[in-house]
């Protein structure tokens, strides 16, 4: 219905097998695609050890993010996301993820969700990240503005609220959707994450929900001491496992992977990311 959204803008120059790729893979589940691997955490372990002397909390997640957030910005095609068979870039980096108070099964959760511009340090992002927590558990007060919203609509008798989220997305495929709902939903976001290393479990595939943007859903593990064979010896190394759920309809399997290379090799120096980027990369017009 109309061309521009307040999330993202149309992409038309890029390749035809991919821009005609939404309308083949109609659903988001239709081009999911799985991905697992681990990361040495051992090196994130000093990190952490030595930013905590210096009286600043960090831990894996907040590596986890800023890492992402640093690979978004040097690969732009990894923040698009497909809309009505359409590819659009987003302007900015959002993470999404849940946050519960107190790890028992009545606490309740939320979901926190932050705008990032890509040239921010890793010191920048944590500090980010654990104010945001920090307002939502122990300064908490009343409900956010995506829990508000979410209570709003299941208010609503289900007949109601199944034409409701059906209006919804029908607005959210024509870009009419009001960009105060896009703000507030967790599934507008160039990725979620999932922190189940806090439950002492391994990670899971999570979905990639239809409603929303999101096409990256990254849920991280438990450590554990895995056996790593170098040249011809084996060494015990201490390995995070992650696993990725992905759209491929905005991105082609080369560019994911020698985005996710390139991810790997960030994370083996954190200590990096503290060096803000000068200038992200601009995406294809």
């Amino acid at each position: 219905m109309f061309a521009k959204r307040p999330d993202g803008r149309r992409l038309k120059s890029v390749d035809p097998l991919q821009l005609i790729t939404g309308f083949l893979m109609k659903k988001r589940y239709d081009a999911m695609n799985m991905f697992e691997d681990t990361l040495n955490c051992a090196v994130w372990d000093e990190y952490i050890k030595e930013k905590a002397e210096q009286g600043i909390k960090i831990g894996y997640m907040h590596i986890f993010i800023a890492g992402m957030v640093r690979i978004l910005a040097l690969h732009p095609r990894l923040n698009r996301f497909v809309m009505n068979g359409k590819i659009y870039a987003r302007p900015k980096i959002w993470v999404s993820f849940v946050v519960h108070p107190e790890l028992h099964i009545d606490s309740p959760d939320t979901t926190i969700k932050l705008m990032f511009e890509g040239t921010e340090s890793i010191l920048e992002i944590t500090e980010k990240i654990n104010e945001a927590i920090r307002k939502e558990t122990t300064l908490r007060t009343e409900e956010n503005g995506t829990d508000k919203l979410a209570r709003f609509f299941t208010s609503m008798p289900s007949g109601i609220l199944h034409f409701a989220v059906a209006v919804l997305m029908w607005m959210d495929r024509h870009n009419v959707m009001p960009k105060q709902i896009i703000e507030l939903s967790p599934f507008h976001t160039s990725f979620f994450i999932t922190n189940l290393k806090s439950l002492g479990i391994g990670p899971v595939y999570h979905h990639t929900c239809e409603f929303g943007t999101n096409g990256l859903f990254f849920a991280i593990g438990k450590e554990k001491q895995v056996p790593v064979v170098k040249k011809e010896t084996i060494e015990v190394q201490k390995r995070m496992p992650f696993t990725l759920v992905c759209d491929e309809r905005f991105c082609d399997g080369l560019y994911f992977a020698l985005a996710l290379r390139d991810f790997k090799k960030i994370m083996k120096n954190p200590k990096a990311l503290e060096t803000p980027l000068d200038k992200k990369i601009e995406d294809a017009e």
